[in-house]
């Protein structure tokens, strides 16, 4: 039974912090604009950068970083020295549960209509409280892309793929205990972060999708 409501614990909050989308709160608060309503439609940080510029974007960062670290941070502490349990025989486990419920909420926020985010920079931030080498290989694989397509969907597609595949092959290397589950995990959220970029992808097909640009729109 511990396990059971340790899981629904970590689900349900983590969850409820991911549907605070930082995007709209940002811009709410600073614009007094729904972000949604401009450019891409989408809530997400790469399109309050072209929409808003460098300020909105960076505090769209740095709440999404926020939000996706202590999320995972207080779900394995819970977890592990409230409920007193442990999951495969590691707390990683129960931090990729709190990353794929965080994502979910980031993606389809209960507080906003279910219309949220793709969910990279939430993946990411995740990552780097959950398993911080995976991390530097993931966003290493976004940044390459990147710079070398300029598509950030592109980057983030790639980079989503690597995130399972280097999850079971580092985790397996270091020794780490339910690597398999784990790896799992990885994949689910790599699903997830795909999924949402269908329609990039379709653009992409098109030959329509916009290309990133570092200096962003300023306003």
């Amino acid at each position: 039974m511990d396990y059971v409501l340790a899981a629904a614990f970590t689900v349900v909050f983590s969850y409820l912090i991911g549907s605070v989308n930082s995007a709209i709160t940002v811009c709410r608060i600073w614009k007094k604009s729904d972000i949604r309503e401009h450019g891409s439609g989408n809530a997400g940080l790469t399109n309050v950068l072209r929409v808003f510029g460098k300020g909105p974007a960076l505090a769209t960062l740095l709440t999404d970083l926020a939000k996706g670290v202590c999320a995972v941070l207080i779900c394995r502490a819970v977890v592990k020295y409230g409920f007193g349990v442990t999951f495969f025989g590691n707390d990683r486990f129960i931090g990729y549960v709190s990353g794929a419920s965080v994502m979910i909420g980031h993606m389809f926020p209960i507080f906003y209509g279910f219309h949220g985010g793709k969910g990279v920079l939430i993946a990411a931030t995740t990552l780097l409280a959950i398993d911080p080498l995976t991390c530097l290989i993931s966003v290493s694989v976004f940044a390459i892309v990147l710079a070398a397509t300029k598509y950030v969907s592109v980057g983030s597609i790639c980079a989503a793929v690597a995130y399972p595949l280097f999850t079971l092959i580092t985790q397996e290397l270091r020794g780490i205990d339910g690597v398999l589950q784990n790896s799992l995990m990885a994949l689910i959220i790599c699903i997830l972060i795909i999924y949402m970029h269908r329609s990039n992808i379709q653009r992409l097909s098109q030959g329509t999708e916009n290309r990133f640009s570092f200096g962003g729109k300023k306003k």
